[in-house]
């Protein structure tokens, strides 16, 4: 099946033993045994749920991969990859990655023993000079919030040759516009909350992997850790998954038709988006993906004020996340990125006058219109 009609018959229907057209929600905690030394594949939830495991085949067949494991969130999907790593060993992850898993890098892998390089561009980075004890790639592609765009192809065959395991969070494209498991990557890991969700109702994170060996430890992980997404909300996840493309192709739609808008408006310094054949990363985000996504960020020139420009936006609300149906804008030097330090955030070039757009299904002559009074309303405020 193709991707749209797999997003919505795939998963462990053929399981149920009564044919709902949508898979049963198991809100069991424990499971009835028929006799001891006799236990089937589901015995208590936190090791396996019949709904979990549901979505979680569904996740692994959209990817074309083996596995797939559901955690409670994002940063519990990231933390679940990261649970490979062992005290003594070292990380590579690119320089503007998501604030949570920043957060993670930069103040848990010191209590568990973990260095960590922060590596600007992953495309000129010289493995060569990788000291011998660096164990794992960790990128983000396009990068959040910069939209960055890393050959994760490329990346991949160069850390495998210095035998570094490859992550990539790929919550920004999910596998219906990207598969970094095809590109090389040994895992995936994705803020399920977001595009595959797609509707700001729940919190969940998903782990993507083909290797036998790794499904097996991090299986481990997930049953000995228990951040495992929950029965109800797997049942929704499985249902917002459904419209995904549906979702995806109209919010990339807008999303284009908007930094258009923007990149050719007096009050936009830059826009950040691989969408655009003025983005550097344009030709890369084109070769690996069939599509760029529908976030990107801006900056504003200096005439105009980027904190009265979004408390004059009527339809974007300031919010963190992205990835539901309604369209969000968020200020990462103090929202989604507050936790790196003022230096790092000037040297990646997360300025204060940075903001990030996540666009989403409305009609789109409605949100450029809010854009355009917006600034219109700027205009008239003076610093």
């Amino acid at each position: 099946m193709k991707y749209a009609s797999l997003a919505i018959h795939g998963g462990r229907r053929e399981d149920a033993e009564i044919k709902g057209v949508n898979y049963p929600l198991y809100l069991s905690s424990t499971f009835v045994q028929d006799s001891i030394g006799d236990y089937g594949e589901f015995v208590y939830s936190r090791s396996n749920n019949p709904t979990r495991n549901n979505v979680e085949q569904l996740i692994a067949q959209l990817e074309e991969a083996k596995y797939g494991l559901a955690m409670a969130s994002g940063m519990g999907a990231t933390a679940l990859a990261f649970s490979l790593l062992k005290p003594g060993d070292k990380v590579l992850v690119n320089s503007n990655v998501y604030g949570g898993t920043w957060n993670y890098v930069s103040r848990v892998f010191e209590e568990r023993g973990i260095t960590y390089e922060v590596v600007t561009d992953f495309n000129h980075y010289d493995f060569d000079k990788a000291t011998a004890d660096t164990r794992m790639v960790f990128l983000e592609t396009p990068s959040n919030p910069l939209l960055y765009v890393t050959d994760i192809e490329s990346v991949c065959k160069k850390a495998h040759e210095k035998g570094m395991l490859c992550v990539v969070d790929n919550t920004f494209m999910t596998s219906y516009l990207q598969k970094p498991l095809k590109l090389g990557a040994d895992i995936v890991v994705y803020s399920a909350t977001k595009y595959y969700a797609g509707h700001s109702d729940i919190i969940a994170g998903a782990v993507v992997v083909d290797d036998d060996d790794l499904y097996t430890s991090l299986k481990f992980h997930q049953k000995i850790l228990g951040a495992i997404l929950s029965p109800f909300d797997s049942f929704l996840l499985t249902r917002g998954i459904k419209t995904l493309p549906v979702r995806m192709d109209r919010s990339q739609e807008n999303t284009q038709k908007i930094v258009e808008y923007l990149e050719k408006h007096e009050a936009v310094k830059k826009v950040y988006y691989p969408g655009l054949k003025s983005n550097e990363g344009y030709e890369l985000q084109k070769k690996q993906a069939t599509g760029s996504g529908a976030c990107f960020s801006i900056t504003l020139n200096d005439n105009f004020d980027s904190v009265a420009f979004c408390n004059a936006l009527e339809i974007f609300d300031l919010a963190v996340s992205l990835g539901g149906v309604e369209s969000l804008v968020c200020h990462p030097a103090s929202m989604t990125h507050e936790s790196y330090s003022k230096e790092l955030q000037d040297e990646i070039g997360i300025t204060d006058d940075l903001l990030r757009f996540a666009i989403g299904i409305e009609d789109v002559d409605d949100l450029i219109d809010d854009i355009a009074q917006a600034f219109e309303k700027r205009k008239k405020v003076k610093r």
